[in-house]
Formats: structure tokens, sequence, C-alpha cells
């Protein structure tokens, strides 16, 4: 950016002072270099917008990590005072292992975060460097030659739009049945907010959209998606659900049971879990099943 910035300058003082041999000629001259300034100030303002945008992000992440460690530290002051009361009244050792396991969660979330902001700084700096490496013209009448990763690159890099505005839109055009238009907007959740909690949410509704339209292969794979890489999802319950649903709908009658089962045992106290048993009962098949290879 310094270097554009100095190229820039260059170019207007150019512009500014140099004597042209004659009227036309100096006319001409000046107009190019006018129109080559204009390009680079506007290349300059692109890179400035994604920069913007990626610093967002990175803000939006050292948010949640600041949040996890706020939490433990609760946690921490709550063990410390359950330790002090063991000492004055003898608490039980049970409570303080659960303190200590309420730690243990708390200190790996805080890890898995920071892990994620990490990835998200290099990310950055790998994108800055490759900005940084591209060569600068040599003359104000060269014009740029923008490479595979060179201002063609960064004219082209798109911006992150706001979380909450990308998600909300989708749920608004979901519920308006424009399903198109909301699974654009739930990959761009997904494509920009990867580690964010409602990226969960997104890949959900995405299998909610191809579930309706029927194309329930597609929503199968969705629905896996939840399950396998945001498996602490609010909707990993109901994702499992109607995964069941649609292999049913597929003829898959036993992977549809298996998985039917699966959920009454991992959540048993949802919701979903109960809509599973009332299923299975109405199709005359046991919620546990009596030979437990069968399903498998």
């Amino acid at each position: 950016m310094r270097r554009t910035i100095i190229h820039l300058t260059a170019i207007a003082a150019l512009a500014a002072f140099c004597p042209a041999p004659d009227a036309h000629a100096a006319s001409k001259e000046i107009i190019q270099l006018q129109t080559q300034v204009q390009t680079l100030q506007d290349m300059l303002q692109r890179l400035q917008q994604t920069s913007d945008s990626r610093l967002a992000v990175m803000q939006h992440l050292i948010e949640q990590t600041a949040d996890s460690v706020n939490r433990m530290s609760q946690t921490m002051n709550g063990i410390q005072q359950q330790l002090q009361t063991q000492s004055e009244n003898a608490v039980s050792g049970q409570q303080v292992s659960g303190q200590i396991q309420s730690l243990n969660d708390s200190v790996d979330e805080l890890k898995s975060r920071i892990a994620r902001l990490d990835k998200t700084l290099q990310d950055i700096q790998s994108q800055l460097q490759n900005i940084n490496a591209q060569p600068a013209p040599t003359n104000p009448g060269q014009q740029p030659s923008p490479g595979p990763d060179g201002a063609a690159a960064m004219q082209q890099a798109p911006q992150a739009p706001p979380l909450d505005q990308l998600y909300q839109g989708g749920i608004r055009d979901y519920n308006s049945a424009k399903y198109d238009v909301a699974a654009g907007e739930f990959q761009d959740v997904l494509k920009y907010y990867p580690q964010d909690n409602l990226a969960g949410n997104a890949q959900f509704y995405l299998g909610e959209i191809a579930y309706r339209q029927g194309d329930y292969k597609s929503a199968i794979k969705n629905y896996d998606a939840v399950l396998e890489q945001f498996p602490g999802n609010a909707k990993a319950p109901a994702a499992q659900l109607r995964k069941a649903e649609a292999e049913l709908a597929l003829n898959q009658r036993e992977a549809g049971i298996r998985d039917m089962r699966s959920l009454i045992q991992r959540y048993p106290q949802t919701p979903e879990a109960a809509q599973a048993r009332s299923r299975l009962n109405g199709m005359g098949v046991r919620i546990t099943a009596s030979k437990p290879s069968a399903y498998r």
C-alpha cells in the first residue's frame, strides 16, 4: 500500500508539472495520466475495503474469544469458592470434581476458539503478503499488468457482508419460500463465517430447503454436514431427525430407523427425540433394537 501511494503521488506530480511540447500533445498526456491515477486510486480503495472486511471477521472472532475467557474466569472463581467452602464445611469431593470438569470444558472451548482465530490471522497475513509481493509499475506511462494474484485479484476480492445481515436475510427469504435466494445467503454465511455458531444453523437450513424441494439426497448431505462439522450446534437434534425422515422418504427404512434410534440415545430429552419415539411407535418398530447389529 505504501508503494502504491508513493506511485500515485509521483504520477500526480508528473501530471501537474511535466511540460508538453504543444497544447494537443500535453492535453493527451494529461488525460492519460489522469486515467491512470484514477485506476490506481480505485485499486487502492478496493484494497482498503478488502482489508476492512477481513479485519471485521478477525474482530468478531476476538470478541468470541474474549467471551470464552470471561466464562472460564467465572468458572475458576466458582471453583475457588467451592474449594474454600470445602475446607470450611467439608464439602464432598464429587461437587469439586464437577466444577473441575466444567473448567476443563471451558478450557477446551477456549482452545478451539483460539485455534480458529489463529487460522484467520494466518489467512489474512498470507493475503497481505501476496498483495505486497506484486511489483509496482516502473514509470507513469506503464499500465499495471495484473497477474493471477495481482491487481485483478484485488479487484475481484469479495467483501464479507455482515453476518447478521446475511443470516437474517436468509431466514426471511426461507420463510417467504424464496428458496434459491435463501440458499445463496446461507451459503455466503458458510463461505465468510465458517467457524461461527450460525454457520451450523445455515447448514441446517440448506438441508431444509433441499428437503422442501424434494431433493432428499442433497438434504441428507446437508444434515450430515451439521452432525459432523457442528455436533454441538442447537440444530443437531433436528438435523438428525430430518435426516431420518429424508431417508424414509427415499425408502431407506433401515437407515431411517437407525438414525431415529441414535437420536433418542444421544438427545433423549429433546422434542426431536419425542417425535422420533412417536414415529417409531407409529411404524410398529421397537425404540430399542432387540438385536444391536440389525441396523448397523
